[in-house]
C-alpha cells in the first residue's frame, strides 16, 4: 500500500513538472520572437544556426533553457562579451518571445553519409 501511494505521488509530481515546463515553453510569442531575432541573426542566424564559430546554435533548444540563459546573461550571472552588451536591454517579454521562437524551430538529425 505504501508503494502504491509513493507511486501515485511520484506520478503526480511528474505530471505537474511536465505541465510547468510546457507552460513555461509556451509563455512567449514565437511570431514576435522572430521579429526580435533580427538583432540576433548576425551571430545566431535567423534560422538559429550559428553564423560565427563562437556562437551556439539556438534552433530547437528548450525554451526553458534559452529563457534561463538569457536571464542569466542579463543579470551578469553568465558571462559573454557580446551577450553582456545585448542582454541587459531585454525585457522579460523579449526573452520569452525569443525563447519561444528559437525553440519552435524544428531540427532534424541525419547520420553522416558513408
Amino acid at each position: 500500500m505504501a508503494q502504491r501511494n509513493l507511486l501515485a505521488v511520484f506520478l503526480a509530481a511528474c505530471a505537474v513538472t511536465v505541465c510547468a515546463v510546457r507552460d513555461g515553453a509556451a509563455a512567449g510569442d514565437a511570431a514576435a520572437g522572430r521579429r526580435k531575432a533580427l538583432m540576433c541573426q548576425t551571430c545566431h542566424g535567423l534560422d538559429g544556426r550559428a553564423k560565427i564559430p563562437e556562437a551556439p546554435n539556438l534552433a530547437g533548444q528548450s525554451a526553458v533553457y534559452l529563457g534561463k540563459a538569457l536571464k542569466d546573461y542579463r543579470s551578469g550571472a553568465r558571462k559573454n562579451d557580446m551577450m553582456s552588451i545585448v542582454a541587459p536591454a531585454l525585457k522579460d517579454e523579449d526573452i520569452d518571445d525569443l525563447a519561444a521562437y528559437y525553440s519552435s524551430i524544428e531540427v532534424t538529425v541525419a547520420p553522416p553519409p558513408k
